[in-house]
């Protein structure tokens, strides 16, 4: 078997920033990271409607801050921000009563990220439309909005065979061994009547120069 390396690991502080900001050592770095991973699921479960692509968590003492990255930051505000408070409430019941700021920033552009293609893949498989129409809709949608270049992998009982298979599609330039190549990966799953379904997608939208000014995000 090829050894395999995350897209995004292998450019971690070169064109891409962790999604987790902070330092500890021994068991308080045990304990922090179980806290991250309970963060996520739980935000990814409540905000299950609003399209969320990226969690984003940093620490400063006593005080965490949580990015959520979303096509439809209405869904998770709410009227004059009702249901952000509820969340922050939640958060910080959840992490011994820890200072929680939730930050929420907008997606503009839903069809060059990713994780939400990927799922998107996935939810119309779930639905039983055929995995190369899914494909091909994700990849035009994508090249559409201004994408340089587009890779879409499947793998599992596609069309309900009796054997697994993978197939690819790719459309344009994806340079994945170029470290200034901006390349979102993203990855899901889709639960099928003939079992799980595997979706990669790595999105090419050009070289990264220069650090990107983060755009306007909504403070809680």
């Amino acid at each position: 078997m090829g050894r395999k390396v995350n897209p995004i690991g292998m450019r971690l502080k070169i064109t891409r920033d962790w999604d987790a900001r902070w330092f500890a050592e021994g068991e308080r770095y045990v304990e922090l990271l179980q806290e991250d991973r309970m963060i996520r699921e739980f935000v990814k479960k409540e905000t299950e409607r609003a399209g969320v692509s990226r969690i984003e968590i940093e620490r400063q003492p006593n005080v965490v801050v949580i990015t959520i990255h979303t096509v439809r930051p209405g869904l998770i505000i709410g009227r004059k921000g009702e249901t952000v408070k509820k969340l922050r409430q939640a958060l910080q019941g959840r992490t011994g009563g820890k200072s929680v700021r939730v930050e929420v920033s907008e997606i503009e552009k839903p069809d060059l990220d990713a994780t939400l293609v990927a799922e998107n893949i996935s939810g119309q498989l779930e639905r039983r439309i055929g995995h190369s129409r899914a494909m091909k809709r994700a990849m035009t949608q994508a090249m559409r909005q201004g994408a340089e270049g587009i890779r879409i992998e499947v793998s599992g009982r596609l069309g309900g065979g009796d054997m697994s298979r993978r197939e690819m599609m790719s459309e344009g330039r994806v340079p994945r061994n170029t470290l200034r190549a901006g390349i979102d990966y993203g990855t899901a799953e889709a639960d099928t009547t003939f079992g799980r379904i595997g979706v990669k997608v790595w999105v090419y939208t050009g070289d990264v120069l220069e650090e990107e000014s983060r755009s306007d995000v909504y403070v809680s």
